[in-house]
């Protein structure tokens, strides 16, 4: 194997045309091998600190959970014993235990990243001064990218951004002494820029009334919050923000991003000697955050003892009671639900006389569960709705594959996949409109849904009602048969509304991989519906093709294969920390993938574990962006010619190019050539260069170059689901910035992340029994 050479630091400047060509022309798949880097090349590199993470605002995904999610800087969330994704670094979501064994192993973390995180710090605050003063000398900018803030203004708007990081407990604000009368920040001038050519607004927008963001600053202010927060509460509040503050300051707590210790700074601000630990308005908002939170990493519900052991981290005098109060006012929503007892009939079977397994307890307590009434009605509504195609549709005798057999006999059919069968989804909807049928392709991004061509249509424009069928005069969609790709990606709200909008006797055929990441929402749909077999399953024959197809399909059973890629179609770059990896990315995008492979800059897709850490997207993107279109980000810290990632609605990440700015917001082309308009008020929030992702924003996509960048604090963000996915979204050539050393191969062969806790299976299992399908 060539080695790429080392000599160059990873701080250079300018990296050297080509460097990496060698890597790419002499290093096969066979490199990227169960044994990592044995040969000794990356040595170094699994000393490197823990400190890649995951943001949880809009922006993420989620993320990502990443969702964010690849929506990992919740670590402090409430973390059951079942959580979404795997510790440290999926952009939607953060994993973890409740037990104490999982709070040593994150305090030990933190500890060992603690030098490296600070030197992270520094050099981003540089940064940030630097582009503040550069703003500040622009004075024909149309967007102002924020104001400057300090004390817990600054720390406030800096958790909505970054989201999340640490573990600082609630009481420490009501140690503090009174905090000082804060001017209101100053706004920066603002020119508005040429008109352009009218462009839709961005789905998932919703802009509340200057009166009311005005009222709501008015309120910030007094309390010490950032202003830039107003549009957010007021959007999350609505017309009555001003007052609900003013009412209960802990409701400040609704706004994605804001924790428990920031509220509690406001709400002391604006109550004085009222506000304490214990007020039952702050026991209540607690309660509501640590479900919301739980949403973010996928839980629908969660174990009362679990909120009630959270409660007490946050020195609530009386978790007990704080979950009564909860209850009692009708903010959360309890139930106790026995399964069915045919519901794992096949697993008893087969765990019987096995060491180990558990046994059955006559009469042993089913445990008290705690949701939020939007997860609960949600997955309630989706478990009705699909038991309700199940049951009325009127079977007919189809002749064609499984598929087609199966979706003429069933209202309701589950077809999983690699990225071929998609072809197979496809041909159902073709052959169905032969038989006079109404039918639609749904994706779960736009990427994706460009990469299908034809009539499919995004599931968020579907309802939304910007693109597919229309409805009838019963608010229908009219379509006699729906196929869902990417189906992994739905979640339980999405789902709910997807299946409430089928009329009865449609054919529903949800399609996935069920090996990828989960959706950044709450809830896991297609495994849920797959788990409870109340429904025919028909899994494709159709192999991925090529060296990239069998690398990933041997990931997906928990082996790292050795595969021949004479065409260059894998390739693997050691490194040995992660700045060495954010060097050698750079040429590989800007350089080497151009020349050797012959895919464009443009269509090369960079995937990391994290936002944060010294490899995450937001080093890489300030690097690439440096290297590909360097500016001085005068619209909001973004220029023309940016490639960005915008994030609608949580979950959900839409990729493109940066056009251009004026009064309204920022302007940019999406990767299927639509134009979108990104609020001015939405561009900090909702907005970030798109070089690089997390793999939970790229799930969905696929691009003809994919760049995978695992540095060495990367290896505990490693999954088998995160590794199968990022290594997916490659059709041409995957490039692999390899770090992590034996972590790669430990990862695919026991990272299998836990489950989340939801209500779906029970459900509909039950649903199903009682009519005896």
């Amino acid at each position: 194997m060539t080695e790429p050479s080392r000599e160059t630091p990873p701080e250079a400047a300018e990296p050297v045309p080509g460097e990496n060509d060698d890597a790419l022309a002499g290093t096969s798949a066979a490199d990227v091998v169960a044994d990592g880097a044995a040969d000794g090349t990356t040595d170094g590199a699994t000393d490197m600190p823990a400190t890649a993470d995951r943001d949880t605002d809009p922006a993420d995904e989620a993320d990502g959970t990443e969702p964010g999610t690849e929506s990992g800087d919740g670590a402090d969330a409430v973390q059951p014993a079942h959580e979404a994704e795997p510790a440290g670094g999926a952009d939607a979501v953060g994993a973890g235990a409740v037990g104490d064994s999982a709070e040593a192993e994150a305090e030990a973390a933190a500890k060992a990243a603690e030098v490296s995180e600070a030197q992270a710090e520094l050099a981003a605050q540089r940064e940030l001064r630097a582009r503040i003063e550069q703003r500040k000398a622009e004075k024909d900018a149309p967007i102002a990218a924020g104001t400057k803030l300090s004390g817990k203004a600054a720390d406030l708007l800096a958790a909505v951004r970054a989201v999340e990081s640490g573990t600082t407990s609630g009481p420490a604000f009501f140690e503090e002494s009174e905090p000082a009368p804060r001017r209101p920040s100053p706004v920066a001038p603002s020119t508005p820029a040429p008109a352009a050519a009218p462009a839709r607004p961005a789905p998932g927008e919703s802009a509340a009334a200057p009166e009311t963001v005005a009222a709501v600053r008015e309120v910030l202010t007094r309390g010490g919050a950032p202003e830039t927060l107003a549009g957010q509460v007021a959007a999350v509040l609505g017309e009555s923000a001003p007052q609900a503050l003013l009412d209960d300051p802990w409701r400040l707590l609704s706004v994605p991003g804001v924790r428990p210790e920031h509220a509690d700074g406001f709400a002391r601000a604006l109550l004085g000697a009222e506000c304490g630990p214990g007020d039952s308005r702050r026991a209540v908002a607690l309660v509501v955050w640590l479900l919301e939170r739980a949403a973010t990493q996928g839980h629908t519900a969660l174990e009362a003892g679990h909120v009630k052991a959270e409660l007490a981290k946050l020195s609530l005098p009386d978790p007990d009671g704080a979950v009564q109060e909860a209850i009692f006012e009708g903010a959360v929503l309890v139930f106790q639900e026995e399964e069915p007892e045919s519901a794992h009939a096949d697993e008893e079977v087969q765990d019987e006389g096995e060491p180990g397994a558990p046994e059955e307890t006559p009469g042993a307590p089913v445990p008290v569960m705690l949701g939020l009434d939007r997860y609960a009605l949600a997955e309630e509504s989706l478990a009705d709705g699909l038991a309700r195609l199940v049951r009325t549709v009127s079977g007919e005798v189809w002749e064609g594959p499984d598929l087609v057999r199966a979706a003429g006999a069933h209202g309701l059919v589950l077809h999983t996949g690699g990225e071929a069968s998609r072809a197979e989804a496809v041909a159902l909807a073709g052959a169905a409109r032969e038989r006079g049928l109404r039918a639609a392709v749904a994706t779960h991004s736009e990427n994706g849904r460009h990469r299908l061509g034809g009539d499919a249509v995004t599931v968020a424009a579907l309802l939304s009602g910007e693109a597919g069928p229309g409805r009838d005069e019963e608010g229908a969609l009219a379509l006699d048969l729906l196929v869902v790709l990417d189906a992994p990606q739905l979640d339980v709200e999405s789902g709910a509304m997807l299946v409430e909008s089928l009329r009865d006797g449609c054919r529903l055929i949800l399609s996935g991989d069920p090996g990828v990441l989960g959706g950044a929402g709450a809830g896991r749909v297609f495994p849920d519906v797959l788990a409870s077999r109340v429904c025919p399953q028909v899994a494709s024959r159709v192999p991925d093709p090529g060296p990239l197809g069998e690398l990933v399909s041997g990931i997906g059973i928990g082996e790292l294969l050795q595969v021949e890629a004479p065409g260059k179609e894998v390739v693997i770059v050691p490194v040995r920390d992660a700045g060495e990896a954010v060097h050698r990315t750079v040429q590989l995008v800007a350089d080497s993938v151009p020349r050797a492979i012959g895919v464009p800059s443009e269509e090369t897709q960079v995937i990391t574990v994290g936002h944060g850490g010294s490899a995450g997207t937001r080093a890489l993107n300030a690097a690439l962006k440096q290297r590909l279109n360097p500016g001085p980000g005068r619209f909001g810290g973004f220029d023309p010619g940016d490639r960005v990632a915008y994030a609608p609605a949580p979950g959900r990440t839409v990729a493109g190019t940066v056009v251009s700015a004026d009064a309204e917001g920022l302007r940019m082309k999406s990767e299927s050539g639509e134009s979108l308009v990104v609020p001015k008020e939405r561009v900090e929030s909702a907005l970030r260069h798109g070089w690089a992702l997390t793999a939970h924003q790229a799930a969905g996509s696929r691009w003809p170059a994919a760049v995978v960048v695992l540095p060495g604090d990367a290896a505990q963000g490693l999954s088998r689901a995160w590794v199968y996915t990022a290594f997916g979204r490659a059709e041409r050539h995957l490039s692999v910035v390899h770090g992590v050393d034996q972590a790669l191969p430990r990862a695919v062969a026991e990272g299998v992340p836990p489950d989340r806790t939801t209500r779906l299976r029970p459900l509909l299992e039950a649903l199903l029994a009682d009519a005896g399908e």
